[in-house]
């Protein structure tokens, strides 16, 4: 039996798109699950549109999500933020 990824490294268009085939949903079924329309789904799974705010999101299985997390992190620390530069920077 395949072990479900706890996080994808695809973005969020393709993890969207790769998760409904898995679970067999539609687009039409997803929206029902999500209050979401259908159109406004498949613009995201084509990259038609952003990629929705956190509070649409609500999950670190995207990666997408995980570098908001990370960014709003480090942005709250600016020497290491220096350092890291400084480190790996041009």
């Amino acid at each position: 039996m395949a072990r479900k990824r706890r996080f994808s490294d695809d973005s969020f268009g393709p993890t969207i798109e790769r998760l409904m085939n898995e679970a067999g949903l539609t687009y039409r079924s997803l929206a029902e699950k999500t209050r979401l329309s259908a159109g406004y789904l498949n613009h995201l799974v084509h990259g038609n549109r952003p990629v929705p705010s956190d509070d649409v999101i609500k999950a670190e299985h995207f990666r997408e999500y995980r570098l908001r997390v990370i960014t709003d992190r480090l942005e709250r620390m600016p020497d290491l933020i220096d350092k890291l530069y400084r480190r790996y920077g041009a």
